[in-house]
């Protein structure tokens, strides 16, 4: 993070001799009462947020956009952005620090950067259920096809866009405070992610596929049984790095049962949408996945007995049912400005390849691989970064854990999300969001009853001259899963450019 930061202050000095910086200043103070900050004032807001009831920050950044050379078959572009906090998981927030290089439609990231979520509406989405906006962003070097490019001799019907990146995690002193190296945390783990998108269509109907993949590997992991602690020096070599990339290898202790090195997960994501004149109509799937179980809904299960327990004998497969989902649908309504945009989803995540899981034996050649449980694992933290989920916030983040594990202990419930946006006047914006859910806990921990939770947010901005903006935001919480917490957030932001040429 260090040679980061460098980094980019350097191409951001360099880059002032002749360039048009964005400059941007915000302050942000939240006031809650009951058990936390509500869901919605701190969800999605990627890490900038905090579950305390009093938090607040003051940000400052500086943006060379990679736009700037938008003519131009090479680009660059810098980003730094730092915030003061009170009431955050850390003081000094280094938010934002990156260098980028294009070259014609490939790009190169380096650094920490928020990165949109793919098909859904960042707005007014509940969150994507593997690359989301809920945690702070990982420092990665990223290879990209950001927009979407349209392959020669296909009469503009087919295109591809996607990425590949390779980081390492920043949380490592927050984990060992908060779970007081009592409980299962690492350090210094390495992270992989990968996508690739293809849209069909050229016109006002397009139908988009995706596939989405992140590993967690590498690292030291510290791993307890009660008081007794074992450390597991992970691989950390170019095997390690090539099993993120392609599925392969196992960890430490998978013993005679091998499984993928690392915490996999991903997603199935596809969209289509209907364009005309008056109205947009998007309807999008998430599928989310750990394993075969529920990325390919199929188990092998035709394993032999005795000697050859560990011998494929059988074509012989096990097929889990598709259930888990997360639906969507969003309308744009391009001539009504008090209401012009609407989306309503629908989760639902308590299968996670049934209640079973099972492996063969020497006796018993039954193998069925269920109980997924979605955002954990056995040896990393799960997929999340200082202590939010880095999908979707439904799933409940560590940060809620009072007994300070690192752990997901809501990953089973079904939910209703519904967002609404509008500018009734030129310069002002308003977004509502309604959540209700009921969660299971997990297969290991179930709830002794199910626990419902209806989350709010009422939120306008009003766009001042010389680009000042004052944003008010009311939240609430009412239920089990949150507790009943009531809020308000207000947020001022200053934005400008400088112009700065080369004499």
């Amino acid at each position: 993070m260090r040679k980061c930061f460098f980094t980019v202050m350097a191409l951001l000095v360099c880059g002032l001799t002749q360039a048009q910086i964005e400059v941007l200043t915000e302050a942000q103070v939240t006031a809650a009462s009951g058990d936390h900050n509500p869901l919605w004032l701190n969800a999605n807001k990627y890490g900038l947020s905090s579950l305390d009831k009093t938090n607040g920050y003051v940000r400052a950044g500086a943006f060379r956009s990679i736009d700037n050379d938008s003519s131009r078959r090479w680009a660059w572009g810098a980003g730094l952005d730092l915030a003061v906090a009170g009431g955050f998981t850390s003081t000094f927030v280094v938010h934002q620090a990156y260098g980028e290089l294009r070259w014609l439609k490939g790009l190169l990231t380096v650094g920490s950067k928020e990165q949109p979520m793919e098909l859904k509406n960042q707005e007014l989405s509940s969150g994507s259920q593997t690359f989301g906006i809920n945690a702070r962003p990982v420092p990665t070097v990223r290879l990209s096809l950001p927009d979407y490019w349209v392959v020669p001799y296909t009469r503009q019907w087919l295109a591809v866009k996607g990425h590949v990146a390779y980081g390492m995690t920043t949380d490592d002193g927050w984990q060992k405070d908060f779970t007081r190296q009592q409980s299962r945390y690492t350090e210094h783990a390495l992270y992989h992610s990968k996508a690739g998108y293809l849209r069909i269509g050229p016109k006002n109907i397009t139908v988009e596929f995706g596939l989405e993949m992140a590993c967690q590997f590498g690292g030291t992991l510290h791993v307890f049984d009660g008081p007794q602690e074992t450390v597991i020096n992970a691989d950390k070599g170019l095997g390690a790095f090539f099993h993120a990339l392609v599925p392969g290898g196992n960890d430490a202790t998978d013993g005679d049962w091998h499984n993928a090195e690392g915490n996999h997960l991903g997603s199935w994501v596809a969209r289509v949408n209907f364009d005309y004149p008056k109205w947009n109509l998007g309807v999008y799937a998430d599928h989310f996945f750990e394993d075969n179980s529920s990325m390919l809904h199929v188990s092998y299960a035709g394993w032999g007995k005795g000697d050859e327990a560990w011998v494929r004998k059988d074509n012989r497969y096990f097929l889990h049912d598709f259930k888990d989902w997360m639906l969507g649908a969003e309308l744009k309504l391009k001539e009504n400005p008090w209401l012009n945009d609407i989306v309503v989803e629908y989760l639902y995540t308590k299968y996670q390849g049934g209640p079973i899981y099972h492996d063969h034996t020497a006796a018993i050649n039954e193998h069925l691989c269920g109980r997924d449980h979605f955002y954990n694992h056995g040896l990393y933290t799960g997929w999340q970064h200082w202590g939010m989920v880095m999908g979707n916030p439904l799933y409940l983040s560590p940060l809620y854990n009072e007994d300070h594990t690192i752990y997901v202990l809501n990953n089973r419930f079904v939910a209703w999300h519904f967002g609404f946006s509008g500018d009734p006047l030129a310069r002002l914006h308003y977004r509502l969001l309604a959540t209700w859910q009921r969660g299971y806990g997990t297969y290991d921990n179930l709830y002794p009853d199910p626990r419902e939770n209806f989350s709010l947010l009422a939120e306008a901005s009003y766009q001042f001259p010389r680009q000042w903006a004052v944003k008010a935001a009311f939240g609430l919480d009412t239920g089990e899963i949150y507790g009943k917490n009531v809020g308000l957030q207000l947020t001022v932001t200053k934005t400008g450019f400088l112009q700065l040429k080369k004499k």
